[in-house]
């Protein structure tokens, strides 16, 4: 049996309740480099247990900092959205006046050519 063989099996069972196979458990009994890893992997399972109880407490400062651009935030969106606003409305005017300008046109392209007859 090889370590490279193990390395699976030895980080899926850090506690080596896995470790089932009796050649399997011989070879980390008597394998120093299987050993380490297998060391490494319960002190990483350790402290990521530990992690669990453990309650972080922020900065102090860091939750105004976030509030602060969490508002700087959406001070630029509302200006983006005023922005946004006033384009839409800007594109909607010179709808209105292109709109406008080609119905003109077609009264006096009308108007030149008889079919209409304008008042006076």
């Amino acid at each position: 049996m090889r370590c490279d063989d193990l390395a699976d099996l030895l980080a899926a069972s850090p506690d080596g309740l896995h470790l089932d196979d009796r050649r399997t458990r011989r070879h980390v009994e008597t394998c120093l480099p299987c050993q380490a890893e297998l060391a490494q992997y319960r002190k990483l399972m350790r402290a990521l247990r530990s992690l669990r109880t453990e309650v972080l407490r922020p900065a102090p400062g860091l939750v105004s900092d976030v509030l602060a651009s969490l508002e700087e935030a959406g001070d630029r969106h509302a200006v983006r959205g005023i922005l946004h606003g006033r384009t839409v409305a800007y594109v909607g005017g010179i709808a209105v006046a292109t709109a406008a300008a080609a119905g003109a046109g077609a009264v006096v392209l009308a108007a030149r050519r008889g079919r209409l007859r304008l008042a006076g």
